[in-house]
């Protein structure tokens, strides 16, 4: 990979990875209701998981869908279900503080499983591969999701320490239900390119 390209890589890694999506908007969420602290597994699980899709899907993941298109229908079906779950999740967080039984934030195994669901990580790590191993090369495939799983990882941070600020300000519970319904509601809002492609 030369030099201009790998430079290209992170810029773009970086631009995706921080930009709003799902996987931004939950860990900002977590980060308000459940603290930063609580948040890391949900945050490694991201920056790993996401690193991981990336191998696999440069290693040749994509051709299954290929060879059965119906898969990609699936996916879409398994990703709508699964955000509208996770949108009501958040509509209905506990605060950090009050309601400590009431919910708990994400772990490392549902964030990372929760990739293969997310729409924005399937259209990054399809582009990533097609626009940065065009002879789909190992061995540059396995530099682009280093170069994510370096940058992903500072960049999701970000939005849990955005949320973890927030918190300051939604001390009134009635506050912090708007917030998470806000939340909730931008959540499903990411759904519309993948409705409505």
């Amino acid at each position: 990979m030369t030099h201009d390209l790998l430079l290209a890589l992170v810029a773009f890694a970086f631009v995706s990875s921080i930009t709003p999506g799902p996987n931004n908007l939950m860990l900002m969420a977590s980060g308000a209701n459940f603290g930063f602290r609580r948040t890391i597994p949900h945050m490694l699980g991201i920056g790993l998981g996401f690193t991981f899709m990336v191998l696999l899907v440069g290693a040749g993941l994509v051709q299954v869908f290929d060879a059965f298109p119906v898969s990609y229908q699936i996916l879409k079906v398994a990703s709508v279900a699964y955000l509208l779950y996770l949108a009501w999740k958040i509509a209905n967080a506990a605060p950090v503080e009050g309601q400590e039984g009431a919910g708990t934030p994400m772990t490392f195994l549902q964030a990372a499983a929760f990739q293969w669901v997310n729409p924005k990580a399937w259209t990054m790590a399809l582009t990533a591969i097609t626009a940065y191993t065009p002879s789909q090369d190992l061995g540059a495939v396995v530099i682009v999701a280093l170069v994510f799983g370096a940058v992903n990882l500072p960049s999701v941070s970000t939005w849990t320490v955005l949320g973890q600020q927030m918190a300051r300000i939604l001390t009134n519970p009635r506050r912090l239900t708007l917030f998470n319904w806000t939340m909730a509601l931008l959540l499903v809002a990411s759904l519309y390119p993948v409705l409505f492609p």
